[in-house]
């Protein structure tokens, strides 16, 4: 999501520990760590609620079905393909 390096995570901790002190940063972080949390919990709950009101699972399931019944279509062409083969070396066998 972001491109962050670790060196530039330093980076913002020694500008965050000169600018607040170092008694105010751990209070900062643990802020900061609750609204990340928050935030994510409220998008994963807009977006469960997206894919709840889209019908996201029924349109997954709808796929996965259709892929199923094309390769059992296949399939049958195929089977249907070797017996009309061996049917014919058959008949050319009893012909000779």
């Amino acid at each position: 999501m972001f491109d962050i390096a670790f060196s530039e995570l330093i980076l913002v901790a020694v500008i965050s520990l000169i600018v607040m002190g170092p008694n105010r940063v751990p209070e900062t972080v643990r802020s900061v760590g609750l609204w990340v949390g928050r935030i994510r919990q409220a998008i994963s709950s807009a977006k469960r609620e997206l894919e709840n009101e889209v019908g996201m699972e029924e349109i997954r399931e709808k796929l996965h079905n259709e892929e199923v019944l094309r390769n059992i279509n296949e399939t049958k062409k195929d089977i249907n393909q070797e017996l009309k083969q061996i049917q014919m070396s058959s008949r050319n066998r009893t012909d000779l």
